[in-house]
């Protein structure tokens, strides 16, 4: 049987689907984006701070799940510029040690929701 994770220390989300699902040992995240979960208005800053409330946002659904980054198996990065891949690049990693960190891809893609700049999700097993 699958477990809804939600949390209110990440973005609540706004259409039919979970901030994570628990099958198991593994957890499914849903992509995160840059939006302020006191508040839900979005980050508006440098393409850092966006990446940095993205992987909080997802430090906080992790956490809901009881796990943390060194448990995230793999990761997906949607960027809507490849020319910002060094800059999330450099707050991305700042959250994994590099030897255990996870696979990932990184795809530039022509939208994202609420036009932001950066969407993360993770797969993690306990």
């Amino acid at each position: 049987m699958k477990k809804i994770i939600n949390t209110s220390k990440a973005p609540a989300p706004i259409g039919p689907y979970n901030q994570a699902v628990l099958k198991g040992d593994m957890l499914f995240t849903s992509g995160q984006i840059a939006i302020i979960p006191e508040t839900g208005e979005l980050l508006t800053g440098t393409i850092a701070e966006e990446t940095r409330q993205v992987m909080e946002n997802m430090k906080a659904v992790l956490e809901a799940a009881n796990m943390t980054f060194e448990q995230v198996l793999k990761t997906s990065i949607f960027i809507s510029d490849m020319k910002n891949f060094s800059e999330i690049n450099e707050v991305y990693a700042s959250y994994f040690k590099e030897d255990t960190a996870p696979a990932r891809e990184t795809v530039e893609v022509a939208n994202l929701p609420k036009y932001v700049n950066v969407e993360i999700s993770m797969i993690a097993s306990h």
